[in-house]
């Protein structure tokens, strides 16, 4: 992990094209090697980051200015022009053993996985614990007609659990290779969901599901009810 302080302003060209002006900024180079930039506001979430596989070259431009070019396999380029550098250290983190969830989040998504249908018609599973550059994704799935789905699962659904699932829907939109049967949606699956973060979500275009723990878990079948 290479971590730079620096005063720097950053050009985003691909399928977008954003600018961010001068200014000091965190940038992030990790062993996978993704970079990402950060600033000292906007909670955990980068202002701009391009995702592995990259390819990042220092330099200098014709006006004698440090400049970092970041290269994606789509093409897409992240352009660091670097004015003043505060601080610049690499670190050795070594293998990272992953977010242990509570047991009943982590058993919801085992069930889930086994079960994907239950949260739409049609659903299929592609993979468990699918790898982003800021976390991986609960479950990616697939539609009847083939798009890709992200599911994102929590035992109670909050504002932060939406907000989350929007930072990877928009990293995954990113990606030519799941958006070519459409854009990729979102599925926000939990035990119980806020309003809040149930509007939050509908403003969004991501779907809400309600998940009966034990329903899933075979414990309590419908069909023995009174009521």
């Amino acid at each position: 992990m290479r971590l730079v302080v620096a005063r720097c302003q950053v050009d985003y060209a691909g399928r977008l094209s954003a600018h961010l002006p001068m200014a000091t900024r965190v940038l992030m180079i990790k062993a996978d090697g993704s970079v990402l930039i950060h600033s000292d506001g906007g909670s955990y979430k980068p202002l701009n980051w391009m995702s592995p596989p990259c390819t990042l070259r220092e330099g200098t431009n014709d006006e004698g200015q440090v400049e970092w070019t970041v290269s994606s396999k789509t093409d897409d380029t992240l352009r660091i022009l670097i004015d003043e550098v505060h601080h610049d250290s690499s670190h050795e983190l070594g293998v990272d053993p992953g977010l242990q969830k509570d047991g009943v989040e982590k058993h919801l998504q085992e069930l889930l996985a086994e079960h994907p249908a239950t949260l739409a018609e049609g659903l299929s599973l592609v993979r468990r614990e699918y790898p982003t550059a800021i976390g991986p994704v609960d479950l990616m799935c697939r539609d009847a007609s083939g798009a890709s789905v992200a599911v994102e699962i929590k035992r109670r659904g909050e504002i932060d659990g939406v907000e989350q699932l929007t930072r990877y829907l928009e990293l995954l939109n990113r990606d030519p290779a799941l958006t070519r049967k459409g854009a990729v949606r979102g599925i926000f699956a939990a035990q119980e969901i806020k309003p809040q973060a149930r509007v939050l979500a509908t403003d969004r275009g991501i779907a809400c599901a309600v998940v009966d723990y034990d329903a899933l878990r075979g414990l309590d079948d419908p069909s023995h009810r009174l009521f």
